[in-house]
């Protein structure tokens, strides 16, 4: 069953009929109802990491250009467009049934400012001020370092993201990654611990 899961989650077109549902959440200090469907990453409800990211984070700035890697049905995304409506927030996801979610939420919240598609329609030359992800660590860790490499080269200098993850899925190892990895142009450090998760900044310096 886990395995079944875990397959449509990552599908481009999960199986099973697309029938979405209501469910009602808080995002930015307000509650909203937005649609869910089967078939997506946690989709009854805002998923324990990306509440704790939500906790942890800054406020946005204002104005750039933001992205939501692995938006699911838009609860990062969302919060970012509703904080920053002068912003514009990319949202990714290989899940066709979540970018639809993502559209139809953004809609629903009158949001105009978000574009969700898969990560390649994003403009190759598009630089960003702000990433927020609750990654997808199942996907293994090669897919894993895939995406890091693919996104956090084109954080603009100063640039930030936030990541999420659970202690008990390799957080410890992952941020160590991150810090040898991307050593010379990112700062990688610890921005807070919450109920078993760790958020990680990685701070674009050069």
């Amino acid at each position: 069953m886990t395995e079944k899961k875990t397959e449509h989650y990552f599908s481009a077109q999960p199986a099973g009929d697309f029938t979405t549902t209501e469910i009602k959440v808080r995002l930015a200090h307000s509650d909203y109802t937005v649609e869910t469907a089967g078939g997506i990453f946690s989709p009854d409800h805002i998923d324990a990491g990306t509440e704790q990211l939500l906790y942890s984070v800054p406020t946005p700035p204002q104005t750039g250009n933001f992205l939501d890697i692995g938006c699911g049905w838009g609860p990062l995304a969302l919060t970012l467009a509703l904080e920053a409506p002068a912003a514009h927030i990319y949202a990714v996801d290989v899940n066709q049934r979540a970018l639809e979610l993502t559209r139809r939420n953004a809609e629903r919240l009158s949001l105009d400012n978000i574009t969700a598609s898969v990560p390649d329609q994003i403009d190759p030359q598009l630089s960003f001020d702000l990433m927020w992800s609750n990654p997808p660590i199942r996907v293994g860790k090669a897919e894993l370092h895939a995406i890091m490499h693919t996104w956090l080269p084109r954080l603009n200098i100063g640039g930030q993201a936030y990541l999420v993850v659970a202690k008990h899925l390799g957080a410890d190892s992952f941020e160590k990654w991150l810090s040898s990895e991307f050593a010379s142009t990112h700062s990688v450090t610890r921005e807070d611990t919450r109920k078993g998760f760790r958020i990680i900044n990685v701070t674009r310096v050069s």
